[in-house]
């Protein structure tokens, strides 16, 4: 079981809605996190970063990060210091959700290189590499890969915490880099993902074995995606809040979720999930 649940909100960064008000009303409500995913091809979207630095100046406790920066897109040495600069500027409130990338076609539009599969997983690997690199604190950092450089850089600003790198990914490959590399792993609770987490979770404990790491360590940060009703059951992660209670209390207990964070949609959806589902599931954990 996991030793203690914190629990958080997922912000569509839809420039027509009221991103910082959602936000401040995240933090009033007493949740710990807003994960914000990264396309910057949408043209409905602000910029995941942009957004994510008014959100830290505009509230004094909440944690903030990408759910999950689109890698290819984000050189990574800018990237560690967008990231560190962030940390910095919000007292040590910002980690960074990272992916290899994804919707190619939108992504090459933008100006991404496309990669295979494989490729776009050694790239990931070069940049958290990179990322680390950038803030360790040395000076003249050199690094030459296949996909990324650094040629006499110096680091800084340092963070002034250390930042988790929590991946999002599904395949076997990327699951076992996860654990090897990174100190979280960000998925999606979907049908298809739910019915493999046991396997998926193994993947990754495999990567941080071979790693000569601590499974433990890597952090499991779930996606839960529904809606929270008054009615019977309509499937999983859409009925009353005692389901929801029932059913993110057996994603703690059973598949070591230490962060869940929600996305409903509906303009009571975040308070009742904050006032209803969470303190629920609360209760079972600690039964």
């Amino acid at each position: 079981m996991a030793a203690y649940v914190t629990f958080g909100y997922f912000l569509i960064p839809n420039a027509a809605d009221p991103l910082l008000d959602t936000a401040r009303d995240v933090e009033r409500l007493g949740l710990d996190y807003v994960g914000i995913q990264d396309h910057p091809y949408q043209r409905r979207f602000v910029d995941t970063f942009a957004l994510m630095s008014a959100i830290l100046a505009t509230t004094t406790r909440l944690r903030v990060f990408p759910d999950v920066a689109n890698l290819p897109l984000r050189p990574p040495a800018v990237l560690a210091k967008t990231a560190a600069s962030l940390d910095v500027l919000s007292g040590g409130r910002f980690e960074l959700g990272l992916g290899a990338g994804s919707f190619w076609d939108a992504a090459e539009g933008y100006g991404a290189t496309r990669r295979s599969p494989g490729e776009s997983l050694d790239q990931l690997a070069e940049g958290i590499e990179v990322i680390r690199r950038i803030w360790s604190g040395e000076r003249n950092l050199r690094f030459e890969g296949d996909y990324y450089h650094l040629r006499g850089v110096h680091s800084g600003p340092l963070p002034v915490h250390d930042i988790g790198i929590w991946v999002g990914a599904y395949g076997p490959r990327a699951l076992r880099l996860t654990g090897r590399l990174a100190d979280g792993w960000v998925p999606s609770i979907r049908p298809d993902v739910l019915a493999r987490l046991d396997e998926m979770n193994r993947r990754v404990d495999d990567g941080a074995a071979e790693a000569g790491r601590d499974p433990s360590a890597v952090r499991r940060v779930f996606n839960v995606a529904g809606t929270i009703t008054d009615g019977v059951s309509e499937g999983y992660l859409r009925g009353p809040a005692d389901q929801w209670a029932d059913e993110l209390a057996s994603l703690a207990s059973e598949h070591r979720a230490d962060t869940l964070l929600f996305w409903g949609e509906g303009a009571d959806q975040l308070r009742r999930f904050a006032e209803e589902v969470v303190p629920a599931t609360r209760d079972r954990l600690a039964g």
